[in-house]
Formats: structure tokens, sequence, C-alpha cells
């Protein structure tokens, strides 16, 4: 018997298991891509109207920060810019999926039981890694054939093959990050913290302008080797060398890793803990922070970052009114540079409150996990009420959100208000748009708690499914030319655009009543069912 022993069937087991899921992610991406090449096609006919957008969107720092550069003035170059947040959710995607078929299966002791068949050692890596990257060839494939219909077939084919790499990438770090420690969620953690430093560096890179004299730290960041591919511009083949050998090379990390440890262990061994618990242990509270505690810290580190970048960002915005009397025409009506920063802080914000209730729906999940694992049955066996015992990790679905988001909205305002010399004027105008975010985040960890109680054995699916529809409505739904009914089934669309908007109580007051209401149903349904039903 071989490491891959048992590989093919594996591969088989994952695609039985994965069929529809995989191929929704694949079909909606393609679908995106096609939707683009009609609706872009449309807006921007002529010569004249695809230079307007150059001069505009093309160079909005928003747009540059959100979707990277136009390499290109055409529509072709047009759709390789706006579809430049698809390789973010393609990331996610890989990580979670690798993660899932092997750490998670390892915590919950059924790669043991494989293993003691006939089973290879890197034989579920290999069959995981396989999967993943063969799904974003695929999805690369598809979107190049479905542009190159349209367009030229070489951006065409550059650009999916451009995503296939994001996704190959991602796949490889996933599985490095399996390897590192012997909890699934503690993997996720490090997993897509890598993916948010190299989105930070993408960021610092482009969102300046060819002009910032950062482009070169694109060249740091897988992110940024996809816009440096410049498809429908110079078609740069020979960047896809870099995706191979950092893929390569992550991969043949994770397998030397994999050789050397014990299955179910992890590279980094969990410290010892005392002899006798805690005091601070001897409540759900208690415990719900000891497990809380380092996913908030790195959260929370994480979205001071966030805030400061983007606050940096912010006084470059007003250097698009300079020389160009069309933008000041339209921008005039809204606040003048004025109104475009507060347009650009809206956006970021509104951003941020996406990414803070990436953080809800994880510390719900945390329950799930519990019950998974039989730790919450231990827990409730020991006299522990059941409501207490929700209660204790509901509470860090809701305030560690509104720390992120005052972290990342004073940072962003300290740092903005240093660089206008206004910290007393900016800084609780930004702070108010990071918190205004926050019924929206609510409601998306009332709907992750409601099926926890509900459609336990869905939660993860339907959650994390969720947060990307809401991702998808709010990046690309204007764009495809979504009806506004659909709109708003984001909780997201109901906020409002603050700085330089009203603030209506009503959205604010729905949506804190629908979240309520989620939460009792899930805390109703918890009670009444059995644990890790």
């Amino acid at each position: 018997m071989t490491a891959l022993t048992g590989t093919g069937r594996l591969i088989r087991l994952i695609l039985r298991r994965d069929r529809w899921l995989l191929l929704l992610w694949m079909l909606w991406l393609v679908m995106i891509a096609a939707s683009f090449s009609s609706t872009y096609q449309d807006q921007y006919p002529t010569a004249a109207d695809r230079e307007e957008y150059a001069r505009t969107s093309g160079t909005n720092p928003t747009f540059l920060a959100l979707y990277g550069p136009l390499q290109d003035s055409g529509v072709g170059g047009i759709i390789s810019q706006r579809l430049g947040a698809v390789p973010i959710f393609i990331g996610l995607v890989s990580v979670l999926t690798v993660i899932r078929h092997t750490r998670t299966e390892e915590q919950a002791g059924r790669r043991e039981l494989l293993s003691a068949g006939v089973c290879g050692r890197h034989a579920a890596l290999a069959a995981a890694m396989s999967v993943t990257m063969l799904a974003n060839l695929v999805v690369g494939l598809l979107i190049g054939a479905t542009l190159s219909k349209d367009f030229p077939g070489s951006g065409s084919l550059i650009l999916g093959l451009g995503f296939a790499a994001v996704g190959c990438a991602f796949a490889a770090v996933g599985a490095l990050a399996a390897q590192v420690t012997e909890n699934a969620g503690t993997a996720r953690g490090i997993a897509l913290g890598s993916l948010g430093a190299f989105l930070l560096i993408r960021l610092a890179a482009d969102a300046g302008g060819e002009d910032s004299g950062l482009n070169w730290l694109n060249w740091l960041s897988p992110l940024g080797w996809r816009t440096e591919l410049s498809a429908f511009a110079e078609d740069r083949w020979w960047v896809l060398l870099l995706f191979v050998v950092f893929t390569a090379a992550v991969s043949a990390v994770a397998v030397a890793v994999s050789a050397r440890r014990d299955v179910g262990a992890g590279l980094l061994a969990p410290p010892l803990g005392p002899a006798e618990a805690a005091p601070s242990l001897r409540g759900p509270l208690g415990l719900a922070w000891r497990l809380h505690r380092t996913l908030l810290i790195g959260w929370a580190g994480a979205f001071v970052i966030l805030g400061a970048v983007f606050g940096g960002l912010a006084e470059g915005v007003g250097d698009l009114l300079k020389d160009n009397k069309n933008l000041q025409e339209v921008f005039a009506r809204i606040g003048g540079q004025q109104g475009l920063v507060d347009s650009y802080i809206a956006s970021m914000m509104s951003l941020v409150g996406l990414i803070a209730a990436g953080y809800g729906v994880q510390a719900v999940l945390r329950l799930r996990r519990e019950e998974e694992s039989s730790r919450g049955e231990y827990l409730l066996a020991s006299g522990a009420d059941r409501i207490q015992w929700v209660a204790s990790h509901l509470v860090f679905a809701l305030i560690g959100p509104a720390i992120a988001l005052a972290l990342a909205g004073v940072s962003a305002g300290l740092v903005h208000g240093a660089n206008v010399s206004d910290t007393g004027g900016q800084l609780p105008a930004i702070l108010g748009a990071a918190m205004i975010q926050l019924p929206a985040v609510w409601t998306l960890s009332a709907l992750t708690l409601a099926l926890f109680g509900l459609l336990p054995r869905l939660t993860a699916t339907v959650g994390w499914g969720a947060l990307a529809l809401c991702f998808v409505l709010g990046q690309f739904g204007q764009a495809l030319q979504f009806d506004q009914s659909v709109l708003d089934v984001s909780p997201f669309t109901h906020i409002p655009r603050v700085p330089g908007a009203d603030v209506p109580a009503a959205p604010l007051l729905w949506l804190l009543t629908i979240a309520a209401l989620l939460t009792a149903a899930g805390l109703a349904r918890t009670r009444r069912r059995d644990v890790s039903a």
C-alpha cells in the first residue's frame, strides 16, 4: 500500500457529499461572468463611453481597492476589473473546502476510521486538493470559454485561468493550515488570516493607482498576481508560473508536515492546561470566553489594520476631481469633494460590515462544533442550563462584531482625521458609518442561530451561504441589474449610506426586530430538540 492508496475512492466520496454545493458555486461564477459580458457591452457600447468609464470609475479609489486596476479601456478590460472581487470568493471557497475534507474529518474521527482500512497516509489530503483544484480549473476554463464568444480568446482564457490559479493557490494554503493545528476552527482562522493578509497587500498596491509607488507590492500576493496577468491588455502568460511555483511549494510543505505528524494531531501541539480550572470557568459564559477569546483578538487586530488601510486611502479620493470637469459636475450635486469622500467611506464601511458578519456567523457556528464533538453534551450533563449555554456563545456573536466594527471605525477615523487635520470631525462620522452596520450584521448572526435550533445539520452551509449571497448582491447586484426586490434580500441593502446621508429609523428597527425574532426562534427550538440532532 502506498501513501496515495484510496485517493480515487475518496475523490468519489467528496464528489458525492459536495456535488450540489460544488455545482452551485461553479455555475454561479460562470453565470456572473456571462452576465457581466452582456451587461457591460450594453452599458458601454461606444469608445467614448468606455473612455468616460476609464476617466471616472476606472480610477476611483473605491473601485481600485475592491477590484484592482483598469488595465485596458475596452469592454474586456472593464469586465476584468469589475470581476476583481471574484478571486477573493474563490480563495475563500477553496480554503474552506480543503479544510472541511482534511482537518474537519480528522477532528471528527472519521479520518482515523478510513485510515484503518485500505487508505494511504496522504490519500485524504490528495483527494481534497484534487477535487478543489479540478473544480477551480473547470470554472476557469468555462469562464474563458464564455467570454471568448464576445472577446479575444487569449484575454478571456488568461482571465479564467487567473481565477483558477488563485483558487489552487489558496487550496494549498488551506492544506498547509490543516496540518498546523489539530482544531478545524483554528485552521480556518490561519488560512483566512492569510487570505486577508494577501488581500491587504493587494489593496495597498492598487488603491492609490499607478502614481502611488506601491504597485510593486502586487508581486508579493497571489491576489496581486491575478491583476498582473493583465488580461485583455498585455496577456502576461508567464505570471501563471508564479502560481504554479507557489502552489507546488506550499503543497509540498503541507505533505511534508502531514508525513511527520500523527493522525488527529497538528504541527503545533496545544499547550497543557493547569491541573485545576480557573474560577472563571465555573459558568458557561466563562467557558465561552475561553473558547472565543483567541478568535476575537485575532479579528480585532485585523479590523484595526483594515480600518487604518481604508482610512489612509480616503484622503486621496478627492484627487479624482482635479482636472476632471465631468466628475466635478457629478459630485457637485452630492457635496463636491466631501461628497466623494463620504461615498468612499460608506462603501468601505459596508464592506467592513460584511466581513464583521463573517465573524458573527463563525461565532455562532462554534455552538454546532461543540455539539458535534460531544463537548456540548458533556457540559449539559453537568447541570448547565441549555439556554445559558447557547446565550453565552450568542454574546460573542453580538458583541464581537460590535467590537470589531468599533475598532475599524476608530482606526479609520483617526488615520483619515490626522491626514486632513480634522480628527474631531472625521472620527465620529466614520465611527458612525461603521457602527450603523450592526443591525445587518446581527441579522445574519440571528439567522445562523435560528438555523442552529431549527435545522442544525444545515447551519454551516446555509449560514455561510447567506453571507455569500449578501456579498454577491452587494458587490455585483447593481452591475448585474438585479431587480430591487432581489437586492432587498440582503440586510445590508437597507443600511443608510453614511456619512453624507439621512438615517431613517424604520429600516434599522425592522432589521433589529427580525434579528430578535430569529434569535427567539433559535433559542426556543434549541431548548426542545436533542443535542447533536
